[in-house]
């Protein structure tokens, strides 16, 4: 049993650190903290609310789809904030322009906004910096079958399921 266990945390963990998959996201300014175009236009906010571009490459082996997901762990709710999530990429994708413009077959799914699309930083005034985590998920299906209202918890359940590899990078934004 132990054996058991330990060979599925073993494979779990190599699956999430597969090769050299990589992940770059453009949304950072002079700074190294994510731009202002980029941000949230509401709560207080002034942005563009712009997703940014979103770049990767080297994919694993098998690789059937691609989901993204952009989360804040810092946010003051007790459950962080997700910002966007993106599921259904084609495995012949490998980015997404400025703007947040999905290829024919992704979508969106349910933010913390309330929305399906880019849903910028909008920290409260005087909190730390947040950290906002960039993922994407090479998936071993070529689509995940979740409802159309589904939340951006039942995605990640989904998406958690069908792991193949994954890349990050966290940027930071704070005003």
């Amino acid at each position: 049993m132990l054996r058991t266990i330990a060979a599925l945390f073993a494979a779990s963990a190599v699956a999430a650190h597969a090769g050299d998959f990589s992940l770059r996201v453009d949304a950072a300014d002079a700074s190294g903290h994510i731009a202002q175009k980029y941000t949230f236009n509401g709560f207080g906010c002034t942005g563009q609310n712009l997703a940014p571009a979103i770049h990767w490459q080297r994919q694993p082996a098998g690789t059937r789809s691609f989901a993204i997901t952009v989360y804040d762990p810092d946010a003051p709710t007790g459950s962080g904030w997700w910002h966007w999530v993106v599921i259904n990429l084609p495995a012949s994708a490998s980015s997404l322009p400025e703007g947040g413009v999905l290829p024919t077959g992704a979508r969106g799914v349910h933010n913390d906004y309330g929305t399906t699309t880019w849903g910028g930083p909008c920290p409260p005034v005087g909190d730390k910096p947040h950290h906002y985590v960039f993922t994407v998920y090479a998936l071993d299906v070529p689509q995940l079958d979740v409802p159309d209202n589904a939340t951006a918890a039942l995605a990640g359940f989904m998406v958690h399921g069908h792991v193949l590899g994954k890349a990050q990078q966290t940027l930071t934004y704070g005003r």
